[in-house]
């Protein structure tokens, strides 16, 4: 193709390639034709064809600029025209289409399609017309309502509730543009009465979702700075609502519209610079005095939301260096607040945690060492220059900092905090006579101590401070900091027996003291929850494991807060999710070889000790428990948080512990019961790959022992297929591939919809390849799943092609001595060969034992095995093969039909001999036999 130089033959070479469904090398053809050829006619019809390529790959506006070139070359071409008019349709410009088809009919009037299309066309276009002058003038109706300023409250109210509604749909949203809407907003921002300026704003969302034009028009009439200085006032509603909009005209901006503009986008919608003061501007409001709290939570939101790649293999992550370089010192002043200092920034509870996680998902966006160690040089100058020996609020300020950067990146912080003076500066700080530099202090030990040597430190350095901080303070919020630093301190050898840092006894009372408190439903939320906090420390021990799984009071009030931290104070949910990993014992634990602990001994290597009520059924015993006392209700609330905080490290707890809840069948009921199964779903679908890997494991347990329609309701049991099929994969261990085929093979059994549904996920292969493994249970549990699927016409037609051993591996399970896969198989063989009679004869091919393992099975003993085998013989018999069902006949299978036939009814084996007597008449119909006659 490449050697020609004659545009006819390319034209031609062309419309071959089109003809067979070749398009993009039609396309290539006809383009080189277009640049060679001189005869206009003849680039009239190659111009004319390309068109039809456009049409196909749905590539519309070139299709009518195709077809406009051919057009103007002849304008009575019926087939330009038509091409035209279908491209123009698709663009949604109705009535030019209409034009070209009016031309087409014009020249053919007896064309059916041409006047079929114009009918079509016509209707369209007056019932757009209709709708258009009807939204027009409840546009004006609203807007007159809203101007009239003798009108009633109530209805200016109820009228701007109906623009919101109006302006969700695209022809609403278009017409208040066009009907000078944006004035009539603005001025509803400027009455600063909440109604109207949320409903205002509620409009502009609408206006802007999904439309690049519209969106950039009304930023530049609007304002970014007006839009911040909206969500910086002090209401939470009108700070989230505006942080709606931003969202929306960030997702319109960065491919949330889908229009085509043609030659227009590259002129008029160039948003880079757009996106880039909308980023400027959120920046300038995370340090801000004037910004409230809540505006200052949005704000650091919409970064969080919009600035780290969403997806990793894209190289491009531009925002979060120019964040870096902008933004990085105003976020870690948001770290270094306190709140019980004069002249702090505006903040909520949450303001400071959101601020760290999003120090650690710039941190994760980063590439590369030169781009992490400008990072860190940002937050090591900036915590220095706040070091003041003459100034304790400067280095409260810094010390705080530092706390939101060891809640983030905690590789970052925990390298500042080994800096030399700041542990020492913590240390004494914890020593200051002012309540506000101790409760900083306390905070910031607890934060850095996660490190087994750093514990190690501050237990020779600071846990004197604590106990003495803890003893004499009367302020409740220090004490139980302090309390929780000593809980931290305590846990640092982990669940390691031998590695207790306090002396025996002393974790357990600590561990009482944080359930006294958590039970004191008197104290704040937030005080209660560094209780939860302190337990996830110390639940790291059994013995504090078991007494605060038999404190049901305790536990039910830790559940409790859960609920409530899900809408108001959302930290809560890591303690919870770590204090209920610890008690299932579902963290992740290393298999010890015995060969290796001999020769640590030998050595004098310490080696790990486990608890002795950290055995298997002391973990069962605190199961049981913790299912009684609600815990399941919990878990489903906790999954629907916030998914800003649910960060994927807390999704892969909540999993590890579902997966633990489960483990015994018994239980999965109550599971179910409460909501268990569906909150599962989203823990499989999102979040780390060993959360996802967990979750969909549970989801396994539980599908294959209970019926699916239950425990995944409605269309939540189509959502359930893709996470088992993950479990499949040959990487995950063999109880995950086992129970995820038993589940499977539960839900192929339940309609079509399923199975079309495991298909589509292509399962198939990989069930298949799970039937030739040599583990016993899980080749008989992937046999029992194809059985479910063969009803499938896809699975059908695999069995049917040729050159593979699908067929004969199922034959020849037929004759294995394992029962259940012996059933599996027989089944699976009875449906295909009723299904396509083609692989009766197919299997008479496969194997030259067929006919002995076909006796083998009407003979068994097992009633269901014996019924399939006569179920194989009689779609043999009635598969329109003559030959092959009078060789059947004509060996022993007649003789054991017979006897089998001629047996008394019997109701255990009824379905058996009912089977063999059809058998025995499909033969007299095909001539094979005769009936028995007694001589008269």
């Amino acid at each position: 193709m490449g050697e020609m130089a004659d545009p006819i033959q390319l034209k031609d070479e062309g419309n071959k390639h089109f003809q067979a469904g070749e398009v993009d090398k039609a396309i290539e053809c006809y383009t080189k034709a277009t640049k060679l050829c001189k005869d206009k006619k003849v680039l009239a019809v190659i111009y004319r064809n390309r068109s039809a390529c456009f049409l196909k790959k749905e590539s519309y506006t070139n299709a009518a600029s195709d077809a406009s070139k051919a057009i103007d070359v002849d304008a009575a071409d019926v087939k330009a025209l038509f091409r035209r008019c279908q491209a123009l349709e698709k663009l949604d410009k109705l009535d030019m289409a209409f034009k070209d088809v009016q031309r087409c009919s014009t020249i053919e009037p007896k064309n059916k399609t041409f006047l079929e299309t114009l009918r079509r066309l016509g209707a369209e276009i007056q019932a757009k017309l209709k709708t258009t002058f009807s939204t027009d003038s409840r546009v004006q109706n609203m807007f007159d309502i809203l101007l009239d300023e003798e009108m009633d409250k109530d209805k200016k109210e109820k009228a701007a509730n109906n623009l919101v509604v109006l302006a969700r749909e695209d022809a609403g949203a278009e017409r208040i543009f066009q009907n000078n809407g944006v004035p009539l907003l603005l001025d509803m921002l400027e009455t600063g009465k909440v109604e109207m300026v949320l409903a205002a704003i509620r409009t502009f969302a609408g206006m802007c979702t999904g439309h690049k034009a519209r969106t950039m028009a009304i930023i530049h009439l609007v304002g970014i700075d007006k839009l911040c200085s909206i969500m910086a006032v002090d209401n939470e509603d009108i700070a989230l609502a505006t942080s709606d909009l931003f969202q929306c005209i960030n997702d319109s901006l960065t491919g949330g519209d889908r229009r085509i503009y043609g030659k227009e986008e590259a002129l008029v919608l160039d948003a880079s610079k757009d996106l880039k003061s909308i980023l400027m501007a959120l920046l300038e409001m995370v340090a801000s005095k004037k910004v409230s709290g809540h505006g200052r939570d949005q704000a650091l939101n919409l970064l969080c939301r919009n600035v780290p790649r969403k997806d990793k293999k894209d190289h491009d992550h531009s925002k979060s260096l120019f964040t870096i370089d902008h933004g990085l010192k105003k976020i870690l002043k948001v770290c270094g607040q306190i709140p019980d200092l004069p002249d702090q920034l505006p903040m909520t509870e949450n303001t400071q945690l959101i601020a760290s996680v999003l120090l650690d998902k710039l941190w994760d966006d980063l590439r590369c060492d030169p781009e992490r160690d400008h990072y860190r040089e940002v937050c090591d100058e900036y915590i220095k220059g706040k070091f003041d020996p003459n100034d304790m609020d400067r280095n409260i300020h810094a010390i705080n900092a530092l706390s939101g950067l060891l809640q983030g990146p905690f590789e970052v912080g925990n390298q500042l905090v080994g800096r030399q003076g700041i542990m020492e500066m913590m240390v004494a700080l914890c020593g200051s006579e002012r309540e506000v530099d101790q409760m900083v202090a306390v905070e910031a030990l607890i934060h850095s101590s996660t490190k087994m040597s750093r514990a190690s430190f501050i237990i020779t350095n600071g846990v004197s401070l604590l106990k003495d901080i803890y003893k004499k303070t009367k302020n409740e919020k220090i004490k139980i900091r302090a309390l929780v630093g000593l809980c931290k301190l305590g846990s640092a050898g982990g669940d390691d027996y031998s590695m207790r840092q306090f002396a025996e006894g002393s974790t357990e009372k600590l561990a009482k003291q944080c359930r006294k408190w958590l039970c004191n439903s008197a104290m704040d939320t937030k005080t209660r929850k560094w209780a939860i906090e302190g337990l996830a420390y110390l639940t790291q021990d059994a013995d504090v494991k078991d007494d605060f799984v038999e404190d049901e009071p305790a536990m039910k009030a830790m559940f409790e807060l859960a609920k409530v931290g899900t809408s108001k104070d959302k930290t809560i949910l890591y303690a919870v999710a770590c204090t209920l990993v610890n008690c299932t014992n579902s963290y992740e634990k290393k298999e010890i070889m015995p060969e290796l602990v001999q020769l640590a001994k030998f050595s004098k290597q310490h080696v790990p000790e486990q608890h002795p009520k950290d055995k298997k059924d002391f973990i069962q015993k605190r199961v049981k428990r913790m299912l009684k006392a609600g815990v399941i209700s919990a878990l489903t609330v906790m999954v629907k948080a916030d998914n800003l905080l649910l960060t994927d490290q807390t999704k892969e707890m909540l999993a590890r512990v579902f997966l633990a809840l489960a483990d015994d069948a018994k239980d999965r009921g109550m599971i179910c019961a409460h909501g268990g199964g569906k909150a599962l779903i989203p823990l499989a679908l999102e979040g780390s790959a060993i959360g996802k890997i967990r979750a969909s494991h549970a989801l396994a347990k539980i599908a294959a022992v209970s019926n699916p329609e239950i425990a995944f309701p409605g269309e939540r049991i189509y959502e359930v297929v893709r996470p088992l099929v993950s479990l499949l994969h040959p990487e995950r261990d063999g109880v995950q591939n086992y129970e995820a085929l038993l589940s499977l093979t539960n839900l192929a059994g339940l309609n079509d919809k399923l199975r079309v549904k495991i298909l589509k996920e292509k399962a198939l292969p990989e069930i298949e390849q799970y039937m030739f493994e040599d583990h016993d249970h899980i080749r008989q549990a992937a046999t029992e799943c194809m059985c479910n699927l063969v009803t499938c016409k896809e699975v059908q037609d695999r069995y049917l092609e040729d050159g593979n051993d699908r067929l004969k591996l199922l034959v020849l399970m037929c004759a294995e001595d394992d029962e259940k896969l012996q059933r599996a198989a027989a089944g699976a063989l009875a449906m295909l060969t009723a299904a396509q009679k083609k692989l009766c004869t197919k299997m008479t091919l496969v194997t030259l034992q067929w006919m002995e393992i076909l006796q083998r099975l009407i003979l068994h003993d097992q009633p269901q095995i014996q019924h399939r085998g006569l179920v194989i013989v009689y779609n043999i018999l009635n598969s329109d093969d003559n030959e092959l069902a009078k060789k059947l006949i004509e060996s022993e299978i007649l003789e054991i039909l017979t006897v089998i036939g001629k047996a008394m009814d019997n109701p255990k084996r009824q379905l058996v001999i009912d089977v063999a007597r059809t058998c025995l008449v499909k033969a007299m119909d095909l001539g094979l036999i005769k009936p028995f006659t007694t001589p008269s």
